[in-house]
């Protein structure tokens, strides 16, 4: 029985670079918009349609998944995630733009994705939480990067090299996903998909993630072009937006060490309660301090309350596990894909404080449904299953796999 992840570093970047992609776009919106011609609405159409590509093929590569492999499916969306980001890098006008975000946030959907699955496939349930918390990490690594990197080279090098470089890495990541060992599949019972999607918990769970999604994902959005409207470079917006990311880590770091002492419940109510601080601080008070300030609160309020809700969702339906993580997905990127839609008309206008102050009276019912659901379901008792495939490499890992046998 394993209880630790085999070549967890592997699966660390493919979420790193997931989320690599998805968040550089946030600084270089004002410099697509200008570069293309475009309004920032316009723009902000291209975040749009990653989130929603996003969301809306997680079912497909659940589905996927569940029948062909966790590995294989991981690597074919990477090397078609790696194509996607080269048409992003070379759209030659606005529509092209976000056709091809689109199709690479829909490519891009399998990591993240399929990291969770495979955490819930071959970690216990009474560690899964802090394996989350270490994946988390690595993506939020990944969100800090995006914006810094994106805020730094975009003037220098232009947006469209900030695009390519994700293709670049997941065409080698690809390969590299070789030396992961792929989890044995759980037989799969006639009807999954009717299963996960007559299982009332998970109609549940996919409530709180849509709203998640609008609040947390959507609004923050719009940071760096709340940033800017201040007179911040985008440069400097980067940075600053990307304390979310440094806040987020250190969050996944206080989730390992407290998740064993605080339940979920308390985890929740921890998370949301900075979400909703950091909204209010922005709506009220906006100001280069404040807002960095709330990026960090935000980035502490999704390691706290995200991955608390992301390890529900793999208890739900063991028996078909990818499928139901994936239609988590669906639920919180699709929330995030109309906050971002919805956010655009105030963006454009410059009433970020109203979009702010909007977020902030959400975030205390997001929160509130999240943990009065989590404490109603209880504890999950889904067991781990084994790992086949080829044997890692590292020589401590092996003897780790040998004893785990």
């Amino acid at each position: 029985m394993a209880t630790s992840l085999p070549h967890g570093r592997l699966l660390g970047a493919a979420g790193f670079l997931s989320n690599f992609d998805r968040f550089s776009i946030a600084p270089l919106l004002v410099l697509i918009g200008s570069g293309l011609g475009v309004s920032l609405g316009t723009a902000a159409l291209a975040a749009s349609a990653y989130t929603l590509g996003y969301g809306l093929a997680q079912p497909v590569w659940g589905m996927a998944s569940d029948r062909f492999g966790r590995v294989r499916v991981m690597r074919l969306s990477l090397a078609a995630a790696a194509a996607g980001a080269f048409a992003s890098a070379a759209a030659p006008g606005a529509t092209s733009l976000i056709a091809a975000r689109g199709f690479t946030g829909a490519c891009f959907a399998a990591s993240i994705a399929g990291s969770l699955t495979y955490v819930g496939d071959v970690v216990a349930p009474a560690e899964r939480r802090q394996a989350l918390a270490t994946l988390m990490t690595a993506y939020a690594l990944g969100t800090t990067l995006a914006t810094v990197v994106a805020g730094a080279l975009a003037p220098w090098v232009g947006w469209r090299t900030v695009f390519a470089l994700p293709g670049v890495f997941a065409a080698h990541l690809a390969l590299a996903l070789r030396r992961l060992p792929e989890p044995e599949l759980a037989p799969r019972p006639d009807g999954a998909l009717r299963t996960v999607l007559r299982t009332p918990w998970q109609w549940y769970v996919m409530g709180v993630a849509l709203l998640e999604g609008g609040v947390l994902l959507g609004c923050f959005t719009c940071l760096p072009p709340a940033l800017e409207s201040l007179g911040a470079t985008p440069a400097t917006a980067g940075a600053l937006a990307a304390s979310y990311g440094v806040a987020a880590m250190g969050g996944a770091w206080l989730v390992r060490l407290l998740s064993g002492r605080l339940g979920p419940v308390a985890l929740i109510v921890v998370g949301g309660a900075q979400l909703s601080l950091a909204y209010a601080l922005a709506a009220l008070h906006p100001s280069l301090w404040t807002l960095t300030l709330a990026a960090l609160l935000l980035g502490g309020g999704w390691a706290f309350l995200h991955s608390t809700v992301q390890a529900w969702a793999t208890l739900l339906v063991p028996t078909a596990r990818a499928t139901g993580v994936a239609f988590f997905g669906v639920a919180l990127y699709l929330g995030s894909a109309l906050g971002t839609g919805l956010a655009a008309a105030p963006a454009q206008h410059g009433s970020f404080q109203a979009l702010f102050g909007v977020a902030a009276l959400l975030s205390p019912p997001l929160t509130a449904l999240a943990a009065y659901g989590r404490r109603r379901y209880g504890e999950g008792s889904a067991k781990p299953r084994r790992v086949t495939g080829p044997r890692p490499s590292d020589p401590r890992t092996d003897g780790r796999a040998a004893r785990r046998g």
